[in-house]
């Protein structure tokens, strides 16, 4: 049997803000290729700090994170942030934002080869933007946006994609979309999917990481609310239909 390939290992990590206070609390986490993992857990729990953990924009107090990702590193990792207001004011246009998640791999002064523009293209037509190419992005809504900065966070073809609430600004006529394209995107890269909607991602994750200060893993997209209640992991949901009605303990 071919033991599956670990591409990031996060061993017993003490991350925070302040000094001496930690938010992760001996936090351990294996991301193997090809896995599709649904980070959860409550708000202030620690999931944004683990992110940026990985990512490395945050140096952990204590453990380390060790990446197997070949020589660009950290730079093989494409990163999906929550879309904010601030994001309409600055002067860009939907190409050119796409085209921007090739600078860890291009030096800043090179220029976009026309291979780069014509990927760049391809992947906004493909989410149905290719017509919005050239319009400057603080005109797009705030579902059209998350779609612009998904392809700038895939246009390298990371080996891991990280999202942070990707469905907090998309349009209902996109969602499905958003979904199914992350399903088709799982077959080339592991992804972690940060999100509080549980009853739609347990349809679509293969695995569950409850992040609340400690991060208990679950081999499986299936919760029940007795594992919940003792591993600490204090969601509430309720479901309907083809999903299993489940009711997990809340916050």
């Amino acid at each position: 049997m071919i033991k599956p390939e670990v591409l990031i290992e996060v061993n017993h990590v003490y991350a925070g803000y302040s000094a001496g206070k930690s938010i992760l609390q001996d936090v351990s986490l294996q991301v193997f290729r090809n896995d599709f993992i649904g980070i959860i857990g409550p708000n202030g729990g620690g999931k944004s700090t683990l992110l940026k953990v990985i990512l490395g924009l945050l140096e952990p107090f204590k453990g380390e994170v060790v990446y197997h990702l070949g020589k660009l590193g950290k730079n093989r990792i494409g990163y999906l942030p929550q879309v904010n207001s601030n994001d309409k004011d600055f002067p860009i246009s939907v190409l050119d934002v796409v085209l921007s998640g090739l600078m860890g791999r291009n030096n800043y002064l090179t220029r976009y080869s026309k291979d780069d523009k014509e990927t760049a293209f391809s992947l906004l037509k493909h989410v149905k933007l290719d017509k919005f190419y050239n319009r400057p992005i603080g005109q797009l809504s705030g579902g059209q946006m998350q779609r612009v900065y998904l392809c700038r966070a895939i246009i390298n073809e990371p080996e891991i994609l990280i999202l942070d609430e990707p469905n907090a600004f998309v349009d209902k006529t996109f969602e499905g979309e958003l979904y199914d394209l992350l399903k088709e995107l799982n077959n080339k890269m592991a992804i972690l999917l940060v999100s509080h909607d549980l009853g739609t991602i347990s349809s679509v994750v293969k695995t569950i990481a409850c992040v609340n200060e400690e991060l208990h893993y679950h081999n499986t997209n299936k919760i029940s609310a007795e594992i919940l209640k003792t591993y600490n992991c204090p969601i509430e949901l309720i479901t309907h239909g083809q999903i299993p009605h489940r009711v997990l303990y809340k916050h």
